[in-house]
């Protein structure tokens, strides 16, 4: 990750000492943490230059709430919290007072002294809020939440409209609020995957509302970097990535096999990018060729014809090819296509009561299986302008910049299978298991602060990853050895089979004897008659589990989120209980209580 500037006022406002003093404070902050400390400073200096006596804290809290805007955000993979700073951004070149916070930071009892609160935050898979922002949303829906009368406040929602609680965690902190007595500033955003028609005029509205409701500050000084940006800041980012070069694509499931598992590895150099181990590489894919075709020619369209839209003009072939998600449903789109298709059935499954078969056709099916199973004249440009844009995908790194130099290394599960006869892929997974290697592939790195290893070395670590989730786990392992980290590491995997399915074996066979990876359980779900799988593993070895918990180590979970992520939090659950002698509430207290404390941390999707 790139290191964030430090900032300080001039010399002659500060001796050497505090000077040094501030750049070892600000050094280890993120964005988030210096909007936070920018904000506390700006309360301070207020309430020293009253002519009178110092003010109480409550009185510092309410005179600097009333003149400043709080975002908080709750991001999984990062959307929400790119929005966020993309705000406080505008808020602060604007001369507002603003500060930024994501919500595990957010110190819940300085709500009843807000007066203007945005909130950008996701839903994750079917109504759950991200993990950075649980305990935010369980204080306000729930019993100790104050009373919020003088609180003018947004929420702009993030979710996916294939799953039926579409926003749900967005929308129910907005009713909640209005529960309270707070008033909305402006309407709720609900985005969907097409997150920027939606979220940028809902941050526009934001910049708007504070601009009428809070006063332009002066400068308190002008503030100075102590280290340059231009070598802490690469130029690419997710709207101008790097065309990495792809080093290794090498299939690393045996021939037995029924996935199709690449361990690729691009070259960074030159890019200026820089990473830990934790976070995720983004990739712009381009859909696969022969999905193109099958949709120009299912409508009887010409992929050469030029269609204009949001003031861009491109053949309809390259629309289709790198602009637009064709491996995807979205809600939107069915709905239209059940217009031009005339098609009742289709619209039917649009009713609230048919939720679960909805959920299905989204699961099940992809655009050029709705056009064939309800045939529907569309135009080039009405197609285009009913697609969603094609979003970038995210992987989470599998590699160390300590080990691997100028490298990001991936883990990626190839997704391919048959629907009547016709083959389906993934599109990000295609385009990687496609690409040869020498290719220049569009790449930026997301930064994710909350799935990070301890700062101190000598903490214990517990990794669960089954599949392609123990990604990052090989990134954090190459680390811990890097660094000397002399805590123990403690490996739970699990995949179908072990002669086929075991990834990376050799390498964590290895750290075995180098004494780099201390414990390994293995769950192959499929090599005897009975499923076992890592929740299975975690029940079994629970005593040994929560006594590491109970000694500080830090727990780490990678993969699926609708399946493997929820029974591993109920094995976690059923082990505290068991072998703490608790009871469901508190084992449940006890969880969000490390998780709170940065020491269960997931990275699910």
């Amino acid at each position: 990750m790139s290191a964030v500037p430090a900032l300080t006022v001039p010399p002659s406002l500060l001796s050497q000492e505090q000077v040094v003093l501030l750049e070892q404070l600000t050094g280890g902050l993120d964005g988030a943490g210096l909007w936070w400390l920018s904000g506390y400073a700006a309360g301070l200096a207020r309430s020293h230059a009253l002519p009178s006596a110092r003010p109480s804290a409550l009185a510092v809290a309410e005179t600097q709430a009333a003149s400043q805007l709080t975002i908080v955000y709750g991001s999984q993979t990062g959307n929400a919290r790119r929005l966020a700073e993309k705000l406080a951004q505008q808020v602060e070149a604007a001369g507002l007072g603003v500060r930024l916070l994501r919500a595990d930071a957010y110190q819940t009892r300085e709500l009843k002294n807000e007066r203007h609160l945005a909130i950008v935050i996701s839903t994750q898979g079917d109504g759950d809020p991200p993990d950075d922002a649980r305990g935010f949303f369980d204080f306000i829906t729930g019993k100790r939440a104050p009373q919020l009368p003088e609180l003018q406040y947004s929420v702009l929602a993030l979710g996916d409209s294939s799953y039926p609680q579409f926003c749900a965690i967005g929308r129910r902190l907005d009713e909640r609020l209005a529960e309270l007595g707070a008033k909305r500033w402006f309407a709720r955003g609900d985005a969907d995957l097409d997150i920027d028609s939606v979220a940028n005029p809902w941050v526009a509205s934001a910049l708007t509302a504070a601009k009428e409701a809070l006063k332009p500050q002066a400068p308190l000084a002008t503030v100075t970097p102590l280290r340059p940006l231009a070598a802490a800041v690469s130029t690419y980012t997710r709207d101008n990535p790097f065309l990495a070069e792809l080093l290794v694509n090498q299939r690393i499931t045996g021939r037995g096999s029924e996935k199709d598992i690449r361990h690729i590895e691009l070259s960074l150099e030159g890019s200026g990018l820089h990473y830990e181990a934790g976070d995720a590489l983004g990739i712009w894919p381009v859909n696969p060729p022969a999905l193109v075709d099958a949709v120009l020619a299912t409508l009887e369209l010409d992929g050469t014809q030029a269609i204009t839209h949001s003031e861009q003009t491109l053949p309809l072939r390259a629309w289709l090819s790198s602009k637009r998600e064709l491996t995807r449903l979205s809600r939107p789109f069915v709905a239209t296509h059940a217009a031009h298709a005339k098609s009742e059935e289709l619209n039917a499954l649009l009713a609230p009561d048919r939720s679960v078969d909805f959920t299905r056709l989204m699961a099940e099916q992809q655009v050029i299986d709705l056009l064939r199973a309800y045939p529907g004249a569309w135009t080039a440009e009405e197609l285009i302008a009913a697609l969603r844009p094609l979003a970038p995908r995210l992987y989470s790194i599998a590699s160390c910049p300590k080990a691997v130099g100028e490298e990001a290394h991936l883990t990626v599960a190839h997704i391919e299978y048959a629907i009547d006869g016709d083959t389906r892929w993934g599109t990000a997974s295609n385009f990687l298991a496609r690409a040869a290697e020498g290719e220049k592939l569009p790449v930026f790195i997301e930064h994710n602060e909350r799935f990070r290893l301890p700062k101190d070395g000598e903490r214990d670590v517990i990794l669960v990853g089954p599949g392609t989730g123990v990604a990052p786990f090989r990134g954090f392992v190459q680390d811990r050895a890097a660094t000397g980290a002399g805590g123990r590491n403690w490996l739970f995997f699990g995949n179908p089979h072990a002669r086929s399915d075991f990834l990376y074996q050799l390498e964590w066979q290895d750290a075995l004897k180098r004494g780099e990876l201390h414990r390994l359980d293995l769950a192959f779900s499929r090599d005897q008659a009975h499923k076992v799988y890592v929740q299975d593993r975690l029940r079994e070895r629970g005593a040994e589990v929560f006594g590491w918990l109970e000694g500080g180590a830090h727990l780490y979970v990678c993969g699926d989120a609708t399946r493997m992520a929820r029974e591993v939090h109920k094995a976690l659950l059923d082990i505290i209980a068991t072998h703490g002698g608790k009871s469901e509430e508190d084992a449940n207290d006890y969880l969000n209580d490390l998780q709170a404390q940065g020491r269960y941390a997931r990275d699910v999707y």
